[in-house]
């Protein structure tokens, strides 16, 4: 979607859907590289009940909103955008876990954890943009 075509209700429900993710990811403290590292030692299991809520919540919603409404709320359509596996997308998703193994750092929760006040993860997200830079000039 191009920022020309987001309507004034686009870019409400996208800045709403937004600030509910980044306020559930502070609430469940996944913005704490500390406790994601500890989730992924199998010393804390909180963070699975909430990953496990929100693969349910997930699978349900992509279930159950193509039969029960005609298009999304917002316009366009439902689309199904399986993909088959590939090299590429089983490298960089081992480099991606890898990454967040050794520190305990996802895309998403480091954008909302700036959001409390923790500008150490600067150095992660600057590492994750260097690594989508390099992904995107080897693609070309």
């Amino acid at each position: 979607m191009s920022a020309a075509s987001m309507t004034p209700a686009k870019w409400l429900a996208t800045l709403a859907a937004g600030a509910l993710f980044g306020f559930g990811l502070a609430l469940s403290t996944m913005v704490r590289p500390e406790v994601v590292l500890s989730f992924l030692l199998f010393k804390d299991w909180g963070l699975m009940l909430v990953m496990g809520g929100a693969v349910v919540v997930t699978l349900v919603a992509y279930r159950l909103a193509p039969r029960l409404l005609t298009q999304p709320l917002l316009g366009g359509g439902f689309e199904s955008q399986a993909r088959p596996l590939s090299r590429d997308t089983a490298v960089g998703s081992a480099i991606f876990g890898v990454g967040w193994g050794l520190c305990g750092v996802c895309p998403g929760p480091a954008i909302a954890a700036l959001g409390t006040g923790n500008w150490a993860l600067l150095w992660a997200l600057a590492g994750i943009a260097l690594g989508a830079l390099v992904q995107g000039l080897r693609a070309r």
